[in-house]
């Protein structure tokens, strides 16, 4: 099968991990079957090369902006038609139903090939106390609904948002999350714990709500327990966090480590006690599935596919909850997903072949 991925940004060589689950999934289906990447935006130069297996075709849009995004626009449309020409897709998919939803589902239709299109981020809610979402924006609404409406079928990395996507489209839409790869996150012997040690890996924007964290980590603190905290990622947020851990008196409890290379993750996971999300919205949430992985027993709000890892989950925004269940998960590890339905639900290759059977589908093969 001949498969197009249509998606904002892509690796721009073998060291550079941009979107790390796209392109583990890119790399799992190229093993059976021809891959061509379409990276609309990232990397910032027009080329084309091979990572993984897979052809990438980057058109070096960065950020065009006003007209130029119809310049852009125009761009994609043409290079699908003539990459279809020189050897048809048999289905393409598009991650985010925004620019590349929509761009993919015109492409589908004029092309006559049948597109996937998966929701990744969040394309159907409006956080606006924190500038967050794409229906705040009518710009971004309409493109979400010309995006779901085009497209030949719509997906959804987590049960939660499959709900609400439903609510949205009037017709079914398939679970189909992102693979973790279990061969690069994979528990290992552990020492004994030295203590509760937390970690926390995202970026650090609203959205994450690290503020929160930081209220169930004091939390957790007043009732006696230890706990220290690690958080791993950077973000616009980040002076504002130290600043809130100093005036809580948390400053010698967390650290805040930046940037990790997606490859050395695997260690930073290992080294903890427990895996903590604090998020007001997430599509899937790879990093606690990459935890959960690893052997790491998660604890986390109410979003993406946390209350499908584990019975350690507390409500949006509260951090009283928070905190108790990380005190209940310190005392006595919350149960998580068997490794065999890990492997089965969220495993790499068994998500791969979820997409393979959702191509064939839409395609009629």
């Amino acid at each position: 099968m001949r498969i197009g991925l249509v998606v904002p940004g892509f690796s721009a060589d073998p060291v550079d991990w941009c979107i790390p689950a796209l392109r583990h999934l890119a790399r799992s289906l190229a093993s059976t079957n021809q891959v061509r990447v379409i990276a609309i935006r990232y990397p910032y130069r027009a080329a084309r090369y091979v990572i993984d297996g897979a052809e990438t075709l980057a058109l070096g849009g960065a950020v065009s902006r006003g007209l130029a995004t119809f310049d852009l626009w125009q761009t994609v449309l043409r290079v699908l038609r003539v990459e279809h020409r020189r050897q048809p897709f048999d289905v393409l998919h598009a991650f985010w139903a925004t620019e590349s939803g929509l761009l993919a589902a015109l492409a589908g239709r004029l092309l006559r090939v049948p597109t996937l299109v998966s929701l990744a981020g969040g394309e159907l809610v409006a956080l606006r106390d924190i500038d967050y979402g794409d229906q705040r924006i009518a710009w971004e609404r309409l493109k979400v609904a010309v995006s779901l409406r085009l497209a030949s079928g719509v997906s959804a990395g987590s049960r939660q948002l499959v709900s609400l996507a439903e609510t949205r489209v009037r017709r079914p839409v398939h679970l189909a999350p992102l693979g973790v790869d279990l061969d690069l996150f994979r528990p290992a012997s552990r020492a004994p714990a030295s203590g509760a040690r937390l970690l926390h890996v995202g970026t650090l924007t609203p959205v994450k709500d690290q503020a929160m964290l930081l209220r169930a980590l004091a939390r957790v603190r007043r009732a006696g327990i230890p706990a220290t905290l690690e958080i791993v990622g950077d973000g616009p947020l980040r002076p504002r966090l130290q600043h809130l851990a100093q005036e809580a008196g948390l400053d010698c409890s967390v650290s805040f480590r930046g940037e990790i290379d997606h490859a050395d993750l695997p260690e930073v996971y290992r080294a903890a006690d427990a895996f903590v999300m604090s998020s007001r919205h997430e599509a899937q949430c790879m990093v606690a599935l990459e935890a959960a992985a690893c052997g790491l027993p998660v604890v986390g709000t109410r979003v993406g596919v946390i209350p499908e890892l584990t019975k350690a989950v507390s409500p949006v925004g509260d951090a009283e909850a928070l905190g108790e269940a990380v005190a209940r998960s310190l005392a006595e590890p919350s149960a998580l997903i068997s490794p065999t339905q890990l492997r089965a639900s969220f495993g790499l290759d068994a998500c791969a072949n979820r997409f393979r059977e959702l191509y064939t589908t839409l395609s009629g093969a």
